[in-house]
């Protein structure tokens, strides 16, 4: 009853100001904790304003006009976490970040610290776990089915199915198929159609 009451009270609300959006409806986040952590924060004290899904107060997205992103992955949501897509940053569905993630996109010129160099953007996969306290450089791919170590610093590609650790950080064991049926969810609003068929 609790859960359905502050859905119809602060639901609608979380809907309309993020539109990019997309968790279970009920069971993930109260909606009253979404709008006065997150989004009075964002929209009223101006801290990640223009971001279309909940970023934490104390977190950073930077350039999201260059963020692409998947369902149930709402890069900045943690505590602390810094994200800079100059570059750009391609998010696929299902991701967690932990506290304290940082991804780069993009470094800055040796002989010109306000210059930021032009790299490939970021890939991410779907079904990717990066514990807390991760750095992500420019130009890496993390491909599906993936958990990164915490306090690791991923430099090099990550092919799917994998568990790498370590700075910098390496591929020390190939992980099970990832089993959750997404099918279940019952989501906070109507999913995209191009957002059906991730695996």
């Amino acid at each position: 009853m609790l859960r359905t009451l502050d859905f119809i009270f602060f639901g609608w609300i979380v809907n309309l100001f993020y539109p990019e959006y997309y968790r279970p409806k009920y069971g993930y986040q109260r909606y009253y904790i979404l709008v006065f952590q997150y989004l009075i924060p964002q929209k009223l004290f101006r801290l990640n304003p223009k971001v279309k899904w909940p970023v934490h107060f104390t977190s950073k997205v930077m350039a999201e006009e260059n963020i692409k992103k998947g369902i149930l992955c709402d890069p900045g949501d943690n505590l602390n976490n810094y994200i800079q897509a100059n570059n750009g940053i391609l998010f696929g569905s299902n991701i967690e970040l932990g506290p304290g993630v940082s991804i780069i996109s993009a470094n800055h010129a040796s002989n010109n610290l306000r210059k930021h160099k032009d790299a490939k953007p970021i890939h991410i996969g779907n079904n990717v776990w990066i514990g807390a306290n991760t750095t992500i450089l420019p130009e890496v791919k993390i491909g599906n089915n993936v958990i990164i170590g915490a306090n690791s610093l991923v430099n090099k590609n990550i092919p799917d199915n994998s568990i790498a650790v370590g700075n910098p950080c390496k591929v020390i064991k190939e992980k099970e198929p990832y089993k959750e049926d997404f099918s279940k969810i019952i989501f906070n609003k109507k999913v995209p159609k191009k957002f059906f068929d991730f695996k």
